[in-house]
C-alpha cells in the first residue's frame, strides 16, 4: 500500500479505518480534550496570577471547542458521545488542587502540571495521526494536533519564564 507524509506523519493512500475504528480514535481524542478543558479550569481556579488565570481560561475554552468538534465527528461516524474525561485526567486535576491548596509555588507548579498534560495530549494526537483516517477526520485531527503543540509550547515558555523569575 503506497504511503506519503503529511507533517512528517506517514499516511496510507489505501483503505481507511472502518467507522467503528474511527470513532475509537476520536473517542480517545475527545477524552483528551475534556481532560485538557477540566485541567486548565482547575489551574485557573488555583493560580493567583491574573495573566495565568487568563491563559488557563483561554486554553480551557480551546479544549472545549476541540471537544465539541470531535463530538460532532463521532456522531457523524455513528458513535455516541460520552460525557467526561479519563480517570488519569481526574487524578491530574486532583493533584493540581492539592498543589494549589498547599501554595507550593503555585504558578510554577500549575505550569509544570499543565506541561505534563500537554505532553500527553501531543502524544495522543501523534498516535491518532499514525492511523489511516478518512481525509476529513485527518484534517480535523491535524488542525487540533497543531493547536495542542501550540498550547504545549506556550505553557512550556511560560513555565521557563516563571522558573527564571524565581531563580
Amino acid at each position: 500500500m503506497p504511503t506519503y507524509t503529511t507533517g512528517g506523519t506517514p499516511v496510507s493512500t489505501g483503505a481507511t479505518l472502518e467507522a467503528d475504528d474511527v470513532v475509537d480514535v476520536l473517542d480517545d481524542l475527545l477524552e483528551n480534550a475534556r481532560d485538557g478543558e477540566y485541567g486548565f479550569k482547575a489551574c485557573a481556579d488555583e493560580v493567583e496570577s491574573a495573566q495565568l488565570k487568563q491563559v488557563f481560561r483561554d486554553r480551557a475554552a480551546a479544549c472545549a471547542t476541540a471537544a465539541t468538534e470531535l463530538g460532532r465527528m463521532i456522531e457523524r461516524f455513528g458513535g455516541k458521545v460520552d460525557d467526561g474525561g479519563t480517570v488519569s485526567g481526574a487524578m491530574h486535576r486532583g493533584w493540581v488542587h492539592v498543589k494549589g491548596s498547599l501554595g507550593a509555588d503555585s504558578a510554577l507548579s500549575m505550569l509544570e502540571e499543565c506541561e505534563r498534560g500537554e505532553d500527553a495530549a501531543v502524544a495522543r494526537y501523534r498516535k491518532a495521526l499514525k492511523e489511516p483516517l478518512p481525509a476529513d477526520v485527518r484534517a480535523l485531527v491535524e488542525r487540533q494536533a497543531e493547536g495542542a503543540q501550540r498550547n504545549h509550547d506556550q505553557i512550556k515558555a511560560l513555565r521557563d519564564q516563571f522558573r527564571s523569575n524565581k531563580g
